[in-house]
């Protein structure tokens, strides 16, 4: 915006001095060529009273000598006995027409003009009184001038430059405090407001102060919106807590076995996450700490997928976990992608039939960690569907949000989640791609590790 006020300021300002200067050089140029022929026809009128009263040959040239043009010898007489007194440069045929029509013009000379100017002396004869103009007359002074215009026309363009200039870095620094204040929110610090009084903002144009005026608005509606949104999570996680503990006290009574077990951890990790709920919508922006992100993606999927094998071996799944022997680091949070995965498998435990198979494996390369979700079942009558948000395959139970939940954690890494078939098992495949890192490099080789049921 800076440059594009300058070169507007340019234009304009060269423009209007154009328009101005061109006139006025032409105006200057014409100014001295009148002043020369002005200058000497007073050279030629002060020879008239010596015409009128003598026509002697010696009288008349020291008449001439007595002139500035005479001196220079740039004056001529031409008698009516067709003498001549002084040096002559215009043709016979001009001064013959000049006295014979008793009338003054200029004719071409050799380097410049004459002015022929007839004179009336005794006995009613004329005389023609020739004033040699050089060409260099006609132009003294004029390239002066001109240089003076276009100096005049370089400042005024120059001053134009420098006040659109510091015009325009007032406009820019406003529109960038704007932008910075924007990428600032747009990263999650919702304390920062664009400055509308005081000297940074002193110079800003109207249109953007009103922009500040609604981008702090905006910001303060956001920092409510967020705050009623964590009141709100909390509040509804806090009502989970009665049904809960009634859980937590019905499980107590279920005995022992694999499947009691497998309850009671269930409903004790549902109360910690549920706690875990409340205090992050209880803390604020400010208290958040900053810890390193991380967690080893085989060793997570090793203790979700033994956690699903107690229900697996109930409803009779046959099932598989391949290549998670190794360590796979991944850039997200443990409980995050727990609850991915977890996701992924409970999707195959609520839409496929009892006794559906179903597989996990894990590929880690350089750049990236893919997790591979197989199935036996009928597969996805529209994948497109099932990945928006509230539109999943749904049944009883189903909100349709779990593989949106899994997709924006991969799309958070730079990676995606993607729907098909399974080559192996036949049924429907989800692959989680994490990314890791942003160049790429060799697969390390799948190994297979079969748990059956």
């Amino acid at each position: 915006m800076r440059w594009a006020m300058v070169k507007a300021a340019v234009a304009g300002t060269t423009m209007v001095a154009l328009a101005f200067l061109i006139p006025l050089g032409l105006m200057v140029q014409q100014t001295a060529r009148d002043r020369a022929f002005t200058a000497a026809e007073r050279q030629a009128a002060a020879l008239g009273p010596a015409l009128a009263i003598t026509t002697d040959q010696d009288a008349i040239a020291r008449a001439l000598a007595s002139t500035d043009a005479g001196a220079r010898e740039r004056i001529a007489v031409h008698l009516p006995s067709d003498a001549l007194v002084g040096d002559a440069r215009a043709d016979a045929a001009s001064v013959a027409t000049a006295g014979g029509q008793n009338r003054s013009f200029t004719v071409h000379a050799p380097g410049g003009f004459a002015l022929l100017q007839p004179v009336t002396v005794d006995g009613g004869r004329v005389a023609v009184v020739e004033v040699y103009v050089p060409e260099g007359d006609l132009t003294r002074g004029v390239g002066t001038a001109w240089l003076v215009l276009s100096l005049v026309a370089l400042a005024l363009v120059a001053i134009s430059v420098l006040v659109a200039d510091r015009m325009g870095a007032r406009i820019v620094a406003s529109a960038r405090r704007l932008a910075a204040a924007a990428r600032s929110l747009g990263n999650g610090n919702l304390a920062v407001r664009v400055p509308v009084h005081g000297r940074q903002a002193d110079g800003a144009p109207d249109e953007l102060r009103e922009a500040a005026f609604a981008f702090n608005a905006m910001a303060d509606r956001v920092v409510h919106l967020l705050a009623a949104e964590r009141e709100l999570a909390a509040d509804l996680s806090h009502r989970l807590r009665t049904p809960l503990t009634v859980l937590r006290l019905n499980t107590a009574s279920l005995g022992d076995g694999d499947a009691a077990d497998a309850t009671r951890h269930a409903v004790a990790q549902l109360e910690r996450e549920v706690d875990q709920i409340i205090r992050s919508a209880r803390r604020t922006p400010d208290d958040t700490p900053v810890v390193a992100v991380g967690c080893d993606a085989a060793e997570v999927i090793r203790e979700r997928a033994g956690f699903w094998s107690a229900l697996a071996e109930d409803e009779s799944r046959p099932w598989q976990l391949a290549g998670a022997e190794g360590p796979a680091p991944v850039p997200v949070q443990r409980g995050d992608l727990a609850a991915a995965v977890d996701a992924l498998l409970g999707n195959v435990f609520r839409h496929t039939a009892v006794g559906t198979a179903f597989s996990v494996d894990v590929l880690a390369t350089a750049s990236s960690v893919i997790v591979l979700v197989g199935d036996a079942g009928p597969g996805f009558a529209d994948p497109a569907a099932a990945l928006r948000r509230g539109e999943g395959q749904g049944g009883e139970g189903s909100t349709g949000l779990g593989l949106d939940i899994v997709r924006k954690l991969a799309e958070a890494t730079g990676g995606d989640l993607a729907l098909g078939r399974s080559a192996v098992l036949g049924g429907a495949e989800l692959r989680l791609r994490l990314q890791t890192h942003p160049d790429g490099g060799p697969t390390r080789s799948r190994r297979r590790l079969r748990r059956t049921s």
